[in-house]
């Protein structure tokens, strides 16, 4: 039997997923925040989107400087997400305060953080309101990966951290079952 669930949290359904890490530069202040609600859009022109609360200052920063990077990082790094994901932009750089030493792009001027499973680089295409969300849309420039992604990954050295939602007023973050 199925038991009924308040509309308002239907994204609750979604957990557990895999976070990326979205970050900018803007004039030497780097700004980045964890995602969750990310998908691909269109795979010619390789174009994805995230939804965001448009006051986030990352999202306001991106909105300004039209480019970002978004990173995917394995469960080795999951305290410094929760750090991402549990506070506001207090430091000039919001990925170094979380202990993640970051490179420009070799595209664009956006972070990427080191260690990285995956990482894209992404000019701003569109951003669309959608309730209390936006859209934000960026169109890949470039794309990197390990080699553990050959097509699709084969999780040999990549274990995906995972994303369980709020809880407890703590960030629900995880290693994947069964790759250990």
């Amino acid at each position: 039997m199925l038991n009924k669930v308040d509309p308002s949290r239907v994204y609750r359904l979604f957990y557990p997923a895999v976070p990326a890490v979205v970050s900018c530069n803007d004039r030497g202040l780097v700004y980045s925040m964890p995602v969750v609600s990310i998908i691909p859009l269109s795979n010619d022109p390789a174009i994805i989107g995230f939804a965001s609360s448009p006051q986030h200052a990352t999202h306001v920063a991106i909105s300004q400087v039209r480019s970002f990077s978004v990173c995917w990082l394995d469960s080795s790094k999951v305290e410094a997400v929760k750090v991402l994901g549990s506070t506001g932009h207090t430091a000039p750089d919001k990925l170094k305060a979380a202990g993640l030493p970051h490179s420009r792009g070799k595209t664009l001027d956006v972070p990427i953080v080191e260690g990285s499973a995956a990482a894209l680089e992404c000019t701003l295409y569109h951003r669309q309101v959608i309730g209390d969300h936006e859209l934000v849309i960026g169109k890949v420039q470039a794309a990197w990966a390990i080699d553990d992604f050959q097509e699709y990954w084969k999780f040999e050295r990549y274990r995906p951290l995972l994303y369980t939602g709020l809880q407890g007023g703590a960030l629900g973050t995880h290693s994947a079952p069964g790759l250990d």
